[in-house]
């Protein structure tokens, strides 16, 4: 019972389930236990950007050539575009199957904006595509490093691993530093998610005592589609493509299980990229592919996301009475394909995306918004764990499409015959992984028949 009970993820379960109960019990209570999760959330955010800096640039460093470089970067960004679109499209099917919204009749001029008026203050003017070029390049590296902007950390990583890789044998000191310094950091991961139930237990807390039960109730249709969609797009699409790659996706998400229910307490799918980093290079799958394809996964991989922004837009639609042609939907779609990039991986970035989407648009009422405040934080769990199944997935594909994934390994692993991390992997671990530290193997060399 001992050793059950020392299960991270039973341990979040268990502060998950009270937090609910504290919630409902003691509403006012409940609520002065948010801080918990925002304190959680911050020490994750503090060693992100590190992370993402240091593994982005160990596994570029590391690669034989520039070539395998475009190799990675090509098929996963040909891998995200095709899957987050998909993902769009599966929603807006969805919505309009099912239809939420019909029958509230909600009057659109009769809204109090007050609650979302920080949101589109902000969102009112349209980001185009040279504001997001331009936004790609940091005005300085701390900046971006402080902010823990991921696009313009992996810029400044990628071009910083391009020139360690062409400096060559130079280079070595820093590789060696940097290194060493990612062990660090991944221990100090490993101390912060033992506050992981804690966190879980004060964001459920505040959660059900400021929204109480009946917020559950009152758009339940619109929670149930949302859920079922992606509980859908998780079996059939992702479970396809696991199958397709060779692999077993619930034995795979038995091996994750412990971020799967960190995500479910935290509502962030970022609070878990260190350790989902670390857990699948122990898989098998090649340091510089998770390096490359993880932290770009939460940026344009977000399949959760992706889903919500369709189902939510089309909602607030359908809530108001306000018509939309085929030809607006599907501009709807497009825009959301652009716009949905970047957004993933906090808690409330998806709500504040999708008023800057509706802002810049004009069609659908922004003040539509307003009816989405209630349960707007109880859908996110169901993003936020699509979007990180997803993101690990896609790794593993690309992974097995360029043939970097030790298949033999990730077979033993999770069938349980190899124990998952619970450290910063030693050499000894690293050299079994096929990743020995010092010296990782480049991307041809775990490749299988």
């Amino acid at each position: 019972m001992r050793h059950w009970f020392g299960k991270l993820y039973v341990q979040v379960l268990i502060g998950v389930f009270a937090g609910v109960a504290l919630g409902f019990l003691k509403p006012d209570l409940g609520s002065e236990f948010k801080p918990l999760g925002d304190v959680f959330i911050k020490l994750i955010k503090m060693v992100f950007a590190p992370v993402i800096f240091a593994t982005v640039v160990l596994g570029i460093a590391r690669m034989e050539n520039m070539k395998e470089l475009g190799r990675v970067g090509a098929r996963a960004l040909i891998y995200f575009e095709v899957l987050s679109t998909f993902a769009l499209a599966i929603g807006l099917v969805v919505v309009n199957l099912v239809g939420p919204g019909e029958g509230m009749n909600v009057d659109a001029t009769q809204l109090d904006t007050r609650a979302i008026a920080s949101y589109t203050a902000t969102a009112a003017k349209p980001a185009t595509f040279v504001d997001f070029a331009l936004n790609l390049v940091p005005s300085s590296v701390v900046d971006a490093l402080a902010k823990n902007d991921i696009l313009q950390i992996l810029v400044f990583a990628t071009l910083f691993g391009v020139a360690l890789a062409r400096i060559g044998p130079r280079a070595k000191p820093v590789v060696e530093f940097l290194e060493s310094f990612t062990d660090g950091i991944f221990a100090v991961v490993g101390m912060i998610m033992r506050l992981a139930p804690l966190a879980a237990f004060g964001a459920m807390s505040f959660t059900i005592g400021k929204y109480g039960l009946g917020s559950l109730l009152s758009l339940g249709k619109l929670m149930g589609t949302m859920y079922i969609t992606c509980f859908l797009f998780v079996t059939i699409v992702l479970g396809g493509i696991a199958r397709l790659c060779g692999f077993s996706l619930w034995k795979f998400l038995k091996y994750i299980r412990d971020e799967l229910f960190t995500v479910l307490g935290t509502s962030s799918s970022e609070s878990v990229v260190p350790q989902l980093m670390r857990k699948l290079e122990h898989a098998g799958v090649s340091r510089p592919v998770v390096g490359l394809v993880v932290p770009s996964g939460l940026t344009f991989n977000p399949d959760g996301q992706c889903i919500y922004y369709t189902m939510a837009a089309i909602f607030i639609a359908q809530a108001t009475n306000t018509p939309l042609t085929l030809t607006d939907q599907l501009v709807v779609l497009g825009v959301l394909a652009l716009t949905s990039k970047g957004s993933a991986g906090v808690t409330g970035s998806g709500f504040i995306t999708l008023a800057a989407t509706l802002a810049s648009m004009g069609k659908i009422p922004v003040a539509g918004m307003v009816l989405l405040l209630g349960v707007d934080r109880f859908m996110s769990e169901a993003r936020a764990i699509t979007n990180t199944i997803g993101n690990a997935v896609a790794t593993v594909a690309i992974a097995r499409w360029v043939g970097s994934v030790d298949r033999e390994r990730l077979a033993r692993v999770l069938d349980g015959q190899v124990e998952p991390p619970v450290a910063p992997p030693s050499p000894s671990l690293a050299s079994e992984a096929g990743v020995a530290a010092g010296a990782a193997p480049s991307l041809r060399s775990v490749q299988t028949a």
